[in-house]
């Protein structure tokens, strides 16, 4: 099969975090978090947008206890999975525009997908983004009992073993869509593949970490606790990283003479609706300023590096850039989704 060239629709980690601050060795000054008319006065509600054991909702767990602390009130998680976020999203656009109703999520790609996909009838612009702290690469495993030692063994094994080889993904993901990419370009039907979609991540690497399925692709941090149980057989990047022993997805492909664009795996943070921002600009301020401070906190670093998580301040300028910009790559190849 003749190999094709794609435009560089990836997202360099370098550039995805242009203007960010990492914030354990460099943040400096903080805005306070008080805010004018005593905001909060009561709990916020923290809704996250899967089940729990999953990234975002640990990330959501980790952190709702530091932005308590630092804006002044309980701040109490609340899991909403379903429809790839679809379910959270409604939630929280139906909740009152008063700041008291924050989301937590992996807003990229479910986000997108919800809308492009899944007959969502919100946009993008309907939230504000207060900051993306964790970006993800996705992995491709195989369970290590599987048999599979390299990506084209597996893509092989679905072209000529029809229905037969079973592999996860969580509904609307990026590694949803590199899935049916591959398969697009290594031109094998789709049916052939039998592909098991999740709500969370959590259920994802449990089915593959079990045995249920055969792979999975997911997104890479976060796979640490079932490491045991995988072969890695690709990174979705563009170069090697130091987590895992697997290649970049088109050096694996380089033995099929296929060559893939490399699609950014996840960014985790929270937002509110753009209704919050725009009718209680300080309410705003001051969620962004608590999750700014939380940041800028060495325990808070310290607590989330033992768990693999990301812990970057990018701002809210910037996170509503990024989520724009993905959404514009993810419209190009939505289709394979449908």
């Amino acid at each position: 099969m003749p190999k094709k060239t794609f435009a560089p629709f990836s997202f360099n980690m370098k550039s995805l975090l242009a203007g960010a601050t990492v914030v354990a060795a460099s943040l400096a000054l903080v805005m306070p978090a008080a805010a004018a008319d005593d905001y909060p006065e009561r709990p916020i509600n923290m809704v996250v947008g899967f089940g729990t054991g999953g990234s975002a909702d640990r990330l959501a767990r980790i952190m709702s206890g530091y932005i308590a602390e630092e804006i002044g009130v309980p701040v109490q998680v609340t899991n909403r999975p379903g429809a790839g976020t679809q379910v959270a999203s409604n939630y929280v656009l139906n909740m009152p525009d008063d700041g008291y109703t924050t989301y937590a999520s992996t807003f990229a790609p479910y986000l997108a997908n919800s809308i492009l996909t899944g007959g969502a009838n919100f946009s993008v612009d309907d939230f504000s983004y207060i900051n993306f702290q964790w970006f993800d690469l996705d992995l491709i495993a195989a369970n290590k009992d599987s048999g599979y030692e390299d990506l084209p063994s597996l893509l092989e094994a679905i072209r000529e073993e029809r229905g037969q080889v079973r592999g996860a993904v969580v509904q609307g993901s990026a590694g949803h869509l590199m899935i049916r990419l591959l398969l697009e370009e290594a031109g094998i039907p789709q049916e052939n593949l039998n592909l098991v979609t999740y709500n969370s991540g959590g259920e994802a690497r449990s089915a593959v970490a079990g045995g249920q399925v055969d792979f999975v692709s997911i997104s890479a941090q976060g796979s640490e606790g079932i490491r045991e149980f995988l072969t890695p057989l690709a990174i979705v990047s563009d170069e090697r990283i130091d987590q895992w022993d697997a290649p970049p997805i088109n050096e694996a492909l380089a033995p099929m003479d296929l060559d893939v664009p490399v699609l950014q795996g996840s960014m985790r943070g929270f937002a509110v609706t753009s209704e919050v921002e725009r009718q209680h600009p300080e309410r705003f301020e001051a969620l962004a300023s608590a999750i700014q401070s939380a940041l800028a906190r060495k325990d808070v670093q310290e607590h989330l590096e033992r768990n693999e998580m990301g812990g970057v301040w990018i701002g809210p300028e910037r996170a509503n850039e990024l989520m724009r910009e993905n959404y514009a790559v993810f419209e190009k190849y939505a289709h394979l989704l449908n």
